[in-house]
């Protein structure tokens, strides 16, 4: 049988609400994995449950991971696990004349703080199977940061530094953690980012990718790949997506 399966596999997808989230717990099902999926929107969580492959270990936990409270009982809820994907996530660029410690506060409660916090409380109890996967969702932003990045870019790094320490931690129980660093993904904030800026702008961006924008299931397959056995000599690293736009031969 190929490696590249996710059968007898539960894994955890945090943020599969919506967008990169939720196309990654569908290809999980599809790959044969059962999928505890969370987010803080209860209908369009439903509505992503709607679009699973029918496996009997399937669940959904709506539950806000701003809450403390909410994230103690979706850690009490949860089966044992043999991976997590952390996509919960938000973009908001900031020049950095208009930063403050609301705005730094904000980005990386939801881009930080929560994942640690998660994963913390997952670790304390016990709620990791030995050889399980861990990724986050992270960018190649972290590593090649924007003008009105410092907060995303920011988190993100702390994020993947974050990962490394996981793997450090826990390698012993054969547990890894690996990060995925996209560029521009057709997603529900990409159609965002066109509403909000020129046509000719995001034009000029897009033309920078030789193999063009990515989608949800560029990222979703490196996620099947990254939860699988056919990935077990890999940890503590970050695979970069990006079309061959950091070429910049365009």
């Amino acid at each position: 049988m190929t490696p590249f399966h996710l059968h007898n596999k539960t894994i955890l997808v945090t943020g599969a609400s919506s967008g990169i989230g939720k196309q990654i717990a569908i290809s999980i099902c599809e790959m044969g994995g059962n999928v505890v999926i969370t987010g803080r929107d209860e209908e369009r969580l439903g509505e992503t449950f709607a679009a699973l492959k029918k496996n009997d270990g399937n669940l959904t936990i709506t539950a806000d991971l701003l809450d403390k409270d909410n994230l103690s009982d979706l850690v009490t809820k949860l089966p044992l696990l043999d991976g997590i994907v952390h996509c919960a996530g938000i973009v908001k660029p900031y020049p950095v004349k208009f930063l403050s410690e609301e705005k730094i506060f904000e980005t990386f409660q939801t881009n930080y703080n929560i994942h640690v916090l998660l994963m913390a409380q997952i670790t304390r109890q016990k709620k990791l199977n030995r050889n399980a996967s861990i990724v986050f969702l992270s960018s190649i932003s972290a590593a090649h940061p924007h003008k009105g990045g410092a907060l995303y870019s920011g988190s993100k790094a702390a994020i993947e530094s974050f990962s490394k320490v996981i793997a450090l931690e826990f390698y012993s129980q054969g547990i890894r953690s690996n990060c995925i660093s996209p560029a521009m993904v057709k997603t529900p904030m990409y159609e965002y980012a066109e509403k909000g800026a020129s046509k000719e702008t995001l034009d000029e961006h897009v033309n920078k990718y030789p193999l063009g924008v990515g989608t949800t299931s560029d990222i979703s397959n490196t996620a099947v790949f990254l939860l699988s056995d056919a990935s077990k000599w890999i940890t503590g690293i970050s695979i970069t997506l990006d079309g061959g736009f950091l070429l910049g031969g365009i």
